[in-house]
Formats: C-alpha cells, structure tokens, sequence
C-alpha cells in the first residue's frame, strides 16, 4: 500500500512530459504554418525571379547552366530587412571581385587544393577590408573558390558574374513589378516599440506603488532591450523607402514613411529618457524619497502616459488617413494634459530626489509630444513653468 502513491507519482511524471511535448509541438507547427502563410507571396515573387533570371541568360544570353543567375536573385531578394539596393549591389560586386581573384590566384597559383585555401583566405580578408557586408563577403569568397574548383564556363571566366548581375537586375524587377506595401513592416515595428515603451512605464507605476524597486529596475532593463527593436525600425524603413522610390504604385507613400521616419527619432530619444528616469526612480524608491500623495500622483501620471503611447502606436500604424489623424489627435490632447501636471508642487513632490524624477520626466513627455508631430517649442511652451 506504501508503494502506491510513489508508483502513481512516477506514472504521472512520462504522462506530464508528454502533454508537453505534445504542446510544444502543436506550438510549431502553428507558428510554422503562420510564418509559411505570411510568406506565401515572397516565395512566390523568389520563384519566379530566380526561374526567369535562370531562363533569360539560358535562352536569351545563351549561356550554359547559369545557376549563378537563380542564386544571385535569390539572395538579393531574400526575407532580409536589409535594403534590396544594397543586396544586389552587393551582390553584383561580390562576383565580379570574387571571380577576378580567382583567376589571378589561379593564374599565378595554379589549380591545386592548397590553392583554394589561400584563395578563400584572401578573399575573405579582402571582402572585409572593402565592406562590412556579409553578404558581399560571402559572394565574393564563394566565386573565387568556385573559379578554384570548378572548370571555367564556355563563354569564359566572367560568364558567372554577367549571370550574378542578371540575378541582381531581376530581383530589382520584380520589386519594381510585384512590390509589398513598404508601410507594413515600419507599421506593425512601431506597434511593437510603443508597446515596449508603454510596458516600461506601467512597470515604473507598479514598482512606485508597491514599493518595489527591483520591479522599476527591471523596467530599466527591459528599456535597454528596445534599442534592437529600433535598430530593426530603421532597417525595414530604409528597405521600405527603396520600395516606395523604385514601385511607382506605391511613390504616394513616401511622405508617410517620412512622418514615421521622423516619429522613430523622437521615439527613441523617449526610450532613452524613459531608462534615466527608471534608473533614478530606483533610487528614489530605494531612499523612499516620495510621499504617499507623491507617489499616487506620479504613478498616475506614468499609466496615463502609458494609455496615452498606445494611443499614439494605433494613430501611427494606422492606413486609414482619417482615422489615423483621430489617434493622433487624441494621443497629443492627452499628453498635452499630462504635461500640463508635471510640475513638483502639482505632484505633491517635497524632496530633492523627487523632484530630480520629476524634471527627468519631462523631456521624455516632450519627446512624445513630438512624435505626435508637435513642434519642439510648442512642446516644450506645454510644460508648466519651473
């Protein structure tokens, strides 16, 4: 009878584990479904600009086997955020160089294995002197050795490179014929950063309520983390600017993606101020250095802001002209009655280092205001007089 629970304990325990296991794969296989669907039309645009540059410099050009035409395109229009301009410039010279190396290495060198090393080193090494791409790097190493190793085509050692350049000119093509809306991306990452940001704030609120510093440190760290997600912005808003200036369908655009563009500075200089004021609020928790009227007071401040950003994240992502300048609307009223409060006497702030957290908050709110497309001064003429 002792037995008992300890056997039904271990009968549990593979049962346990396989309800995990069956819920961790049910979890792939719906973000593998979601990610494939999202990817539909990219594959489809890959596939035919890699099939049409292979068939044009096979039939057209005549050249034998251009496999360098269908993975030149490919790479060119691949799933990065990078800018395909770039890509396809990269690209481009990274065969021709590659295969220029190659044969003057193979020229003086000869075609021996050791040869392939010395010719893969130093291609390497002159990629990375030239560019700090990693895609012109490794087209620049994969054509020289390839020159190494495989037979020179029939039309000569540059046929490879006019294929790589015919790769690059179709992807462009096809990005000029088949485009993606260029806001999408910028829109749905500046979703993602105002929501951080908004995050970071609430859990200033909540370590300012419950006394918690560790909980306005973490906010801290959590700010810290935003600056990939900025760095993410900016790459897909150059990606998204190339799209807007090569498709004519989307040239119209071009003036949103300026106001996000200029939106995205503001936001990060938000996220900037938003990490001094978590690290000093901090402290100021650590030395209990608010009053309890001082503390409901900012903490609200802080989730009115917070309301205030998701606001402004639903005017900036939104397509609609109309309902988008409604969000913003909205967005700059309420930070504008924000900054109207922040002011230590209005805040019920006595102490020094209250007051030093106060003050921090108030570039951070001329930031937003901002983003909301408010002039600098105007923002600035909102916050009560010191």
């Amino acid at each position: 009878m002792k037995g008992r629970p300890a056997n039904r304990l271990n009968g549990m325990a593979p049962a346990a584990g396989l309800s995990a296991g069956k819920r961790f794969l049910h979890g792939r296989i719906r973000t593998g479904l979601i990610r494939s669907r999202n990817s539909f039309v990219p594959a489809i645009q890959m596939t035919v600009c890699a099939v049409g540059a292979y068939a044009f410099a096979e039939y057209v050009l005549g050249h034998s086997g251009p496999l360098f035409a269908a993975t030149s395109s490919l790479i060119a229009l691949g799933f990065s955020r990078e800018p395909r301009l770039r890509r396809v410039m990269e690209v481009g010279l990274g065969c021709t160089l590659g295969i220029v190396v190659g044969d003057l290495l193979l020229h003086w060198l000869g075609g021996d294995i050791w040869v392939a090393a010395v010719v893969l080193l130093f291609s390497i090494l002159l990629a990375r002197f030239l560019d700090s791409g990693s895609i012109f790097t490794t087209q620049l190493a994969l054509q020289s050795l390839l020159v190494v190793l495989l037979p020179a085509p029939a039309g000569g050692p540059f046929t490879r490179s006019i294929d790589a350049v015919v790769g690059g000119l179709c992807a462009l093509l096809v990005t000029i014929l088949m485009p993606k809306d260029p806001r999408r991306e910028p829109r749905r990452d500046v979703q993602k950063l105002l929501h951080e940001l908004a995050e970071v704030l609430r859990e200033c609120a909540g370590g300012l309520v419950n006394s918690d510093s560790t909980q306005a440190w973490h906010a801290l760290i959590r700010g810290r983390n935003c600056q990939p997600l900025v760095d993410t912005m900016r790459q897909s808003l150059r990606a998204s600017g190339e799209v807007a200036t090569l498709a004519p369908a989307y040239r119209r655009h071009r003036d949103e993606l300026d106001r996000l563009k200029q939106s995205l500075d503001f936001i990060d200089l938000a996220l900037r101020n938003s990490r001094v004021f978590a690290r000093r609020l901090t402290s100021a928790i650590n030395h209990a250095a608010l009053s309890d009227e001082a503390t409901d007071s900012i903490a609200e401040v802080l989730q009115e802001t917070a309301a205030a950003i998701d606001e402004l994240s639903l005017g900036l992502a939104e397509s609609h002209d109309g309902v988008r300048r409604a969000h913003m609307r909205t967005a700059r009223r309420d930070l504008s009655e924000i900054a109207l409060r922040l002011h230590p006497k209005l805040l019920e702030v006595q102490r020094l280092e209250g007051e030093t957290v106060v003050m921090l908050f108030r570039p951070l709110m001329v930031d937003l205001l901002e983003a909301t497309g408010m002039d600098a001064d105007e923002a600035r003429d909102v916050l009560p007089a010191l």
